[in-house]
This record gives structure tokens, sequence and C-alpha cells, in this order.
């Protein structure tokens, strides 16, 4: 292991130790808001240190075993617990300083997940359909809530737009890097020739922002319209004026809800999607400036960007941004996009190890 990481983990034991002295304090326990942050640092630090002792610990039997190699009875044995503990330890290593890096505070949050047809016409809406699909049975394999907060549907069956609101264990952390530009390569189901059309859709993903954090909205600046809502809902749907649209004049940005029958939860909920894409509109300009000067591995996540391709007619899906390409799509398309996720982020950390490493001056 480096000095410079090793020296960043001996701290972190060192913070323990102080966290267990603060966390005993009477004022800290009164102010609940101090209080919970520094319990859940506590948490963050018990379990890098109780990783970072499992690794000294090995650290140690590995010398043990190479002492006992000297000894011909106990060689074969000595062996085996040399193999076994280099092997760990590059593994606990490996743990630790992916462990050790900066960790963006959105990736906890909720997050909005909006798809929209592009070019590609009916075939185009149909895939966002099976965008949504893929996405919602992803969320359901993690234990994720769902909710449909506003659709257009098109005529054959699929999107022209929904958005989505998403809530769980580190949602937006698992799929920020969806953002992007999704085509599709397929024989669509209104060809009669059985030619292959290439269409596309864009998908946006958005952190739910905190309500400390939220961009405060001038009451001045919006313009709200009523209306009734549409598609599928039964017997209570086009009856009211429940169905919101927003409209922010400064940027022109728009976010509706027409799920719930209470007009103002659709409101609450409808302002709630437009902060976040102010709040991404920002993040995104800054990203921009920031990508002038340097190239994210992961690309800047501009709808714009092509990021993937999904091939029916050879079952494969390549990720441009890192050179993935697995041929699963069907079952990618039920849901099973782990393979996918979990390569962007382990490219995004290794990204940040590298850089990491470079701002400690180790090549």
């Amino acid at each position: 292991m480096k000095d410079a990481l090793r020296q960043q983990l001996d701290r972190a034991l060192q913070r323990l130790q102080e966290l267990d002295a603060v966390l005993a304090a009477p004022d800290v326990v009164a102010d609940m808001t101090r209080f919970r942050d520094l319990t859940r640092e506590h948490s963050e630090v018990s379990a890098l240190a109780e990783r970072y002792r499992r690794y000294l610990q090995r650290e140690r039997d590995l010398a043990g075993a190479r002492e006992m190699l000297a000894d011909p009875e106990m060689a074969e044995i000595a062996a085996e617990e040399v193999a076994q503990a280099q092997a760990e330890l590059l593994r606990l290593e490996t743990e630790l300083q992916r462990a050790l890096l900066p960790r963006d505070p959105d990736d906890a949050r909720p997050a909005f997940l909006e798809i929209r047809a592009g070019t590609g016409g009916d075939e185009s809406a149909l895939f966002a359909g099976d965008l949504l699909r893929m996405y919602l049975r992803y969320a359901e394999r993690q234990g994720w809530r769902s909710e449909i907060l506003s659709a257009s549907e098109s005529d054959l069956g699929g999107y022209k737009e929904v958005v989505v609101r998403i809530e769980g264990d580190d949602v937006y952390g698992h799929l920020r890097f969806e953002s992007g530009g999704h085509r599709v390569q397929r024989v669509p189901a209104t060809e009669t020739q059985g030619r292959i059309h290439t269409s596309a859709c864009t998908v946006a993903v958005m952190p739910e922002p905190d309500e400390a954090e939220e961009i405060q909205l001038n009451p001045a600046e919006l313009r709200i319209d009523t209306f009734r809502a549409s598609g599928a809902g039964g017997q209570h749907v086009n009856k009211t004026d429940s169905a919101i649209r927003i409209t922010h004049l400064p940027t022109g940005l728009v976010a509706e809800c027409q799920d719930d029958r209470s007009q103002h939860r659709n409101k609450a909920k409808a302002l709630a999607v437009l902060a976040a894409r102010l709040r991404e509109k920002d993040r995104a300009e800054r990203a921009a400036k920031e990508a002038a000067t340097r190239k994210s591995l992961i690309g800047s996540g501009d709808r714009s960007d092509r990021i993937r391709t999904y091939n029916f007619p050879q079952g494969r899906l390549t990720d441009h941004r890192i050179n993935l390409t697995l041929y699963k799509l069907g079952a990618v398309m039920e849901g099973d996009l782990d393979d996918v996720i979990e390569a962007l982020r382990s490219a995004r950390e290794a990204e940040q190890a590298a850089e990491q490493l470079q701002e400690m001056g180790i090549e």
C-alpha cells in the first residue's frame, strides 16, 4: 500500500477516536441536527476503520507466514497462507481506496427520471416505453419505490415524454450515468419490409434537491396552468381540472403533474420537478465550463450525447463511453442493468482514484 493512502487511513482511525469522544458529550446529544450528522459520519468512518484493521491484521499474517516458509515441515501450509493473505490484501486495498474517494452527497438522494422520444417518430415513442419498463423493472429489483408523475402517451402505446420519481437507497448514485442519448436499432412493429430502423430517445436523471438546498422559486416568475388529466386513470379522469403545468418564465422550463386527483398535491410534485430541473440546469452549466478544461471519462451527461446503443437483431448493448459491449439485451430490457451500472460506477471510481493519486503526487 502506498504511504499516502496509509496516512489517510491512519487519520481515519484517529478521527474515529475523536468522534467517539464528541458523541459522548451532553451538549452534542442535545443538538439533534449535529448529533445526526456526527452519527452518520461515525458510521462511515467505523466501516472504513474496521476494513483497515482487517488489512493490518492480514499484513501481520502475511509476515508470519513468510517466516514459516523457512520451516520445511510448515512450508506447504505457509505457502498457502501467503497466497491467501496476498489475495485478500489486494482486495482490501482496492476496497479501501474506493472507500476513501470523495462521495457526491446527491448520490443517496431520490431522483427524477425523464424519458423523451427523439428521432424516429412512433418507433422512438415505443422505445421510450421500453426504456421506462426497463427502469421500472430495475427499480423493482433494487427494492425502490417509483411513481409516474406525468406522461404524454403516443398513439401506438409508447410515450412522447414521461417523468418518474424514484426513491430508495442510493438511487441517484446508481442512475446518474443514464443521462444522455439512447439509440435503438431494430425492426419496428410498423415495418412491413423487415428493414432495421434506427431511432433514439433522451434520458435525463436529476437528483431530488434536499429541502434545505432546494432552489427557492419566485411566484412572480411562475405561470401555473390547470387542465384535465388525460390517459389511463379510470372513472375519475377528465372530470376535474386537477392536472398542473408550471412554467418558469425566465428559463422557459416546464414541469407538470397529473397523476393525483388532488390539484394541491399535483402542484407540489410539479414544483419539486421544476426545482430539480433548474438545479440540474445550473449543474450542467457548471459541468460544461469544467469540461472545457478537462474531459470526463463518463462524459458530460448532456442529453445530446449518444451514450448507448441497443441493437436488437444482434442482442447487443454497447455503452460508448467505456467501450462496454454485452450480448444480453433481452435480460437488460427486463431490468437486469447491474453489469452496465457497476461498470460505469467502477470507471468513475477509477478516474477519481487516478485524480486523487495525482493530487497526492503519486503517479
